[in-house]
């Protein structure tokens, strides 16, 4: 018995299976220590054919017993398991087990089926073109003949069979005649044949006897009613009154064509006769007499071989021959035989029991070719088990960048990186519901193809580099696991920090944000508002009545003042007031920072960036230590045991970003400075205007001399440049009362000398 080895793979320990001698003892382990416990058959790169053999109890999941009974299965049908460890489609016939037995029987006769020279193995293309040239050749074990299979001289009987009864399919989805099919058909050929046998004592009026059948039948209506009435005269003479129209009933008619017609064909045919005879002469000319005109000229008359009347004894066996030829004919025609009756009779019982043999040879081979759709299990669980049990017990393949999981879909190039993992996404919401809960950042991909087939959605995590530039709409390219190459859009982003970095300046990158779009937003509201405070304007001085003259006594009457904010006055007041307060905001803000150093300022910055990247930087670290792959997987309806860490190293490998070709070199060169002086060359500059110069000149220099205004004129003031005056208004608390060069006379009124000018402030 071998013995297991567990390996750590992410942070991850799982069982190694390197050999399907390990996988048999591998699926003894407890399902605790499974990496699995359960997967749909969506989304996994395999035979699907091979999944649908796994999938025993049809739920489109398989689960732990199920591998295990597979592995059993497998493991008691091959002696030499060689083929298995190495995932061939080659079944060699000498690695079958004495349990096989049947198994090999049916591989010999798919070989000579398929006349392969080398008859020591077999491979998946063989059985699978076996099972097309078996059933080409009739051989599907079902008991069902297509015609197509049979002799010439049984096709057209076997086409007569198919087209009589409902049809029955064989395993090669052709039509065909199966031993109850062919019995079925013996026991009708029986009844229908001795029906017809029976015709010529039923048609005893000829060739016509079914026409003439028929206008007796379109006739009993009139002629049993007549006669009927008939027997009640007979009974009751004064009812003769009784079955004539009432006068009011004949006015009310008149001039009702319906109404009339409705009242003649209450009468009797003829006036009833308590005899039971109907005289032709008689027949009144109701809605029936044309009708039975016709049948007295044409059937009566000749079948009874009485022109001048009709007794009630002879129409009864008239009747009654009619009704018979009727019945018969219906009977023939509700036989499932009645379209092929005319040939029933020259279809022999050895044609029959040549159809039944046929059914029953193919229907002996049932063992053998059931026999052959296990062989064709065993293929293919020798190709697949042991690589599917790496992708369910153990998932290495997930975490090893050379080697492709089958539940990858393929690798997406996007935003110049290279994702290479991604898994089929069926539902959207409910797999971003279940992968928001976690840490790691998720794109969901539309892949297009372009052979026009339907598209799918996969889901993508994003381990490494930047984030915030993967949005939707971004648009990449994705290669499926056999490197079709497809168009695909970004759909959604769950988005997470990618990198530490990442983490430590996303507050800053939110606050700059917020910041942005809330300065949009008072942008676009003061736009608005000033286009209606214009348009306000605009109306009220174009709606605006004209000035009346006032009256010449009082001329000293001063003018209603106007009110405040109402057209272009008020705009221009607003604004200025609100450039106002901007100025104002803006020489606080400069003054703070005039204050400080420049040691000052990187030290506040410093500390501040500090004070928000720390905390960031710890939560960042604690979300990227808790990566979870596995939520990945369960939202694609996966059941996993263990959580799939992303460490570091896993995270660089499904998230690459692949280095330039070796030997390539990088010139450093930007051919863009080039073109633009040739551009700028053959164009014509769009330049400023002098007067936008000067003026852009000037509030350079207003700006630079508002800064050094108080130095400026301190230094003015003292050397006299400026007035006594000036220098006051200006340094009212720096320059003193008695300014340079002024005399204090004091009480004698001479003059002293004046102070000592200030030095100059530093």
């Amino acid at each position: 018995m071998p013995q297991l080895v567990y390996r750590r793979y992410g942070g991850s320990l799982q069982v190694d299976i390197p050999d399907f001698n390990t996988l048999t003892e591998a699926v003894r382990i407890p399902a605790t220590q499974w990496m699995a416990l359960a997967c749909p058959l969506e989304g996994i790169a395999c035979d699907p054919h091979f999944l649908a053999l796994m999938d025993g109890d049809g739920n489109n999941r398989i689960r732990v017993e199920e591998l295990r009974g597979a592995v059993d299965w497998t493991a008691a049908r091959l002696a030499d398991r060689k083929g298995a460890d190495a995932g061939s489609d080659v079944l060699e016939l000498a690695a079958l087990s004495p349990t096989a037995s049947k198994l090999q029987g049916a591989a010999e006769l798919v070989l000579r089926t398929l006349q392969a020279t080398d008859t020591t193995r077999l491979s998946l293309e063989q059985l699978r073109t076996s099972d097309k040239a078996l059933r080409d050749a009739g051989k599907n074990g079902d008991g069902i003949i297509a015609p197509t299979s049979l002799p010439d001289r049984l096709r057209p009987l076997a086409q007569a069979i198919i087209t009589a009864f409902p049809a029955v399919t064989n395993r090669a989805g052709l039509v065909g005649v199966d031993v109850a099919l062919v019995q079925r058909f013996r026991a009708e050929r029986t009844a229908l044949l001795e029906h017809l046998a029976g015709r010529d004592a039923v048609f005893t009026w000829g060739a016509t006897s079914l026409e003439q059948a028929k206008r007796v039948h379109e006739v009993a209506p009139l002629l049993d009613g007549y006669f009927m009435q008939c027997r009640l005269v007979a009974a009751q003479p004064e009812a003769a009154a009784s079955l004539r129209l009432r006068a009011e009933r004949v006015e009310g008619a008149l001039g009702d064509l319906g109404a009339m017609g409705k009242a003649a064909g209450d009468l009797p045919i003829a006036p009833p006769d308590p005899s039971g005879v109907l005289v032709w002469a008689k027949l009144y000319r109701g809605p029936g007499y044309e009708r039975l005109e016709a049948f007295h000229q044409e059937v009566a008359t000749p079948l009874l071989g009485d022109g001048v009347k009709l007794t009630d004894t002879a129409w009864r066996e008239l009747s009654a021959k009619a009704e018979a030829i009727l019945g018969w004919q219906a009977k023939r025609d509700t036989s499932a035989l009645a379209a092929v009756s005319d040939t029933l009779a020259t279809v022999s019982d050895e044609e029959l029991d040549a159809l039944e043999a046929a059914s029953r040879e193919d229907l002996s081979l049932k063992g053998t070719l059931d026999v052959i759709a296990e062989l064709e299990r065993l293929v293919l669980y020798q190709r697949w088990l042991l690589l599917f049990s790496n992708n369910f017990i153990s998932m290495p393949s997930l975490y090893l960048p050379r080697m492709r999981a089958l539940m990858e879909k393929g690798t997406l190039i996007l935003g110049g990186r290279k994702y290479t993992l991604s898994v089929l996404v069926t539902d959207r919401a409910s797999h971003s519901a279940l992968t928001g809960q976690g840490t790691t950042c998720i794109l969901y991909v539309k892949v297009m193809p372009k052979d026009g087939a339907d598209g799918y959605e996969v889901a993508v995590p994003v381990t490494s580099g930047r984030s915030t530039d993967l949005v939707v709409g971004k648009r990449g390219v994705f290669y499926d696991v056999d490197g079709k190459e497809h168009d695909a859009i970004v759909t959604q982003v769950i988005r997470q920090p990618v990198s530490l970095w990442e983490a430590m300046t996303m507050p800053f990158m939110r606050i700059g944000s917020f910041i942005t779009s809330k300065v949009e937003g008072l942008a676009a509201s003061g736009d608005k508002d000033f286009n209606a405070s214009l348009e306000a304007g605009y109306k009220q001085t174009v709606t605006a009545p004209p000035p009346t003259a006032t009256p010449a006594a009082a001329p000293a009457a001063a003018p209603a003042a106007a009110p405040a904010g109402v057209g272009i006055a008020g705009v221009l007041a607003a604004g200025g007031i609100a450039f106002a307060a901007v100025g104002s905001a803006l020489a606080f803000i400069l003054t703070q920072v005039k204050s400080l150093t420049l040691v000052d300022v990187i030290t506040a910055a410093t500390i501040l960036a500090i004070v928000v990247m720390a905390p960031a930087g710890l939560l960042g670290w604690m979300k990227l230590r808790r990566r979870n792959l596995a939520l990945l997987l369960e939202g694609s309806g996966w059941a996993l045991n263990d959580r799939l860490i992303l460490t570091p190293g896993v995270a660089r490998l499904i998230t690459r970003r692949p280095k330039l070709p070796k030997g390539s070199r990088v010139d450093r060169m930007d051919l863009v400075r080039g073109a633009l002086r040739h551009a700028e060359d053959d164009d014509e500059a769009e330049s400023m205007s002098p007067w936008a110069r000067l003026g852009l000149t000037l509030l350079i220099l207003f700006v630079l001399g508002w800064q050094v205004r108080t130095q400026v004129t301190e230094w003015l003031c003292t050397y006299h440049w400026l007035s006594d005056d000036s220098c006051r208004m200006l340094l009212p608390k720096l320059v003193p009362t008695a300014l340079p060069g002024a005399l204090d006379t004091g009480a004698t009124g001479a003059a002293t000398p004046a102070a000592p000018a200030p030095v100059p402030a530093k």
